[in-house]
């Protein structure tokens, strides 16, 4: 079963990339984030064969599950605030485990209360990852998380040392999730450095490889029992207007 994470930074403007990506690599599910928007074109997708839901905001966020096979939605917002109406969640159930689609909140300027928000929503994520893992529910989370992990994740870490995504604070917080017994798909397979998921448009950064690692793929024990291959495509980061994100495909058996 092939499940892809893509950040299309705006499915209106990424649509016609999406579909191609679609007929060309076939996933079983396909996650996407950052729709910016409240369209979301669920009928192109059906045409093609997938079933749809989405969480939409007006201009920001946003997140979709583009699936070949049924779905039943656990949850469009991340429990735990009532108060939290970002469209940056979404969980849902196939194949006897639970596919989580995040879009963590990115927490700059860290002087300002969007880093406290970042923090305190990672908090309640690895909150809602603990009960599945107490109730035994097997389940595969998958987005973008904004973190960079370590220093092997980007180009230049002192150029990222006090940005929100490499902040310590934020780091701890992935860390605290792994330590639920989760395991990072890709460093499964891939342990070198220079492996990126997301370029900036400035300064050259796609040609020079200068990029960082923030969308990842999290496995409770069960699935990763059953993890083939994770890997991360750089080929659309290649087309034409492309996304600044490119997509991570998890196989499991």
């Amino acid at each position: 079963m092939k499940i892809v994470s893509w950040n299309v930074n705006s499915v209106k403007s990424r649509l016609e990339h999406v579909k191609k990506f679609l007929a060309e690599t076939k996933p079983d599910i396909l996650m996407l984030q950052e729709l910016k928007g409240l369209d979301f074109p669920a009928q192109d997708f059906e045409t093609l064969g997938y079933k749809t839901d989405a969480v939409v905001q007006k201009a920001y966020n946003g997140v979709a599950v583009i699936s070949k096979t049924p779905f039943r939605v656990v949850h469009n917002r991340l429990p735990g605030d009532d108060t939290d109406d970002h469209a940056r969640y979404l969980e849902v159930e196939t194949n006897n485990f639970r596919v989580i689609n995040i879009y963590a909140p990115n927490g700059n300027p860290v002087d300002t209360e969007k880093f406290t928000y970042k923090l305190a929503w990672l908090e309640r994520l690895k909150n809602r990852l603990k009960n599945l893992r107490a109730d035994n529910i097997p389940f595969a989370i998958g987005g973008d998380f904004n973190i960079i992990p370590e220093e092997k994740d980007c180009w230049d870490p002192k150029a990222w040392i006090q940005d929100a995504l490499f902040r310590i604070e934020s780091r701890q917080k992935y860390r605290a999730i792994l330590n639920l017994g989760l395991t990072d798909a890709f460093r499964v397979f891939n342990s070198a450095p220079g492996q990126y998921s997301f370029w900036d448009y400035q300064a050259g950064c796609w040609p020079q490889n200068k990029g960082i690692r923030i969308d990842h793929f999290l496995l409770s024990p069960q699935l990763t029992d059953r993890l083939i291959s994770c890997s991360i495509d750089p080929g659309p980061r290649n087309w034409d207007k492309p996304s600044d994100h490119t997509p991570v495909m998890v196989e499991i058996a």
